[in-house]
């Protein structure tokens, strides 16, 4: 039976989409609203997507969340890992049972951590384009419930659509992959993740609550949140202009 409800939303979010592309996009807010629709339309715990650096090491792009929890398991994956064996083989690894001995013992830390976080299936999707594979599109689920034929493949073009945030359409189609882009975007989160740091600290919150304090701020102001961290970094823009976020009750 078909979910009029979920195919509507699901038709709004690549019209958001296609539509942010036209423009002169932000690459890592474009990203984190893919991790984010990803888990609402794929009904999974958690997604991450991560992108592979000078070194073929996987890192961190984007999540669905900002929670530590989730990225140190993301970040375990930088070279071995499903995500690291999805971007060497350029093959997708769906319905990874991590409560089998096989998953154990293929990814130790990486399925203790998981376990331990309360995932039990995991889900590592290539970021590609024809041969190229650039990084990973890294699901969780806490319940066990494989993904259908369907949701893989709506989770395969979630993935595309980040290679092509990530690289930019023209440059792929003319056959180069730019490594100073990819730098470039890598560049971008970690001097994100130093601000949501900074933030987080001044104003007593989580990394999430300033995150999206953060996010929401350069949204309203027009700039891209690598613009605005790097303004931060150096001392240019004053923080204190961004709105903390509202403490929660019991705090």
């Amino acid at each position: 039976m078909i979910d009029l409800a979920r195919e509507q939303r699901l038709a709004q979010v690549f019209v958001e989409v296609a539509s942010t592309l036209l423009d002169d996009y932000d690459v890592l807010d474009l990203l984190q609203r893919l991790a984010t629709r990803s888990v609402e339309l794929l009904g999974v715990s958690a997604a991450g997507i991560m992108l592979a650096d000078a070194n073929e090491e996987l890192q961190i792009m984007a999540a669905s969340d900002e929670h530590a929890r989730l990225l140190d398991l993301l970040a375990l994956q930088h070279d071995r890992g499903p995500c690291a064996e999805c971007y060497r083989s350029g093959e997708a690894g769906p319905n990874i049972d991590l409560t089998a001995p096989e998953s154990l013992t293929r990814w130790p830390g990486f399925t203790e951590r998981a376990l331990a976080t309360g995932y039990v299936t995991t889900h590592a999707i290539p970021l590609r384009l024809r041969k190229r594979v650039v990084g990973a599109l890294n699901l969780f689920q806490s319940a066990d419930r494989p993904l259908r034929e369907e949701d893989l493949a709506l989770a395969q073009a979630f993935a595309d659509v980040a290679t092509l945030a990530i690289l930019q359409q023209h440059t792929l189609e003319r056959g180069h992959l730019e490594n100073t882009q990819l730098q470039a975007a890598l560049d971008s989160r970690v001097v994100v993740e130093q601000v949501k740091g900074i933030l987080a600290e001044r104003w007593q919150t989580t990394p999430d609550e300033a995150f999206d304090a953060f996010r929401h701020h350069a949204r309203a102001q027009g700039l891209h949140l690598s613009e605005l961290a790097g303004r931060i970094i150096d001392g240019s823009f004053d923080v204190s202009a961004i709105p903390a976020p509202e403490p929660h009750a019991g705090r």
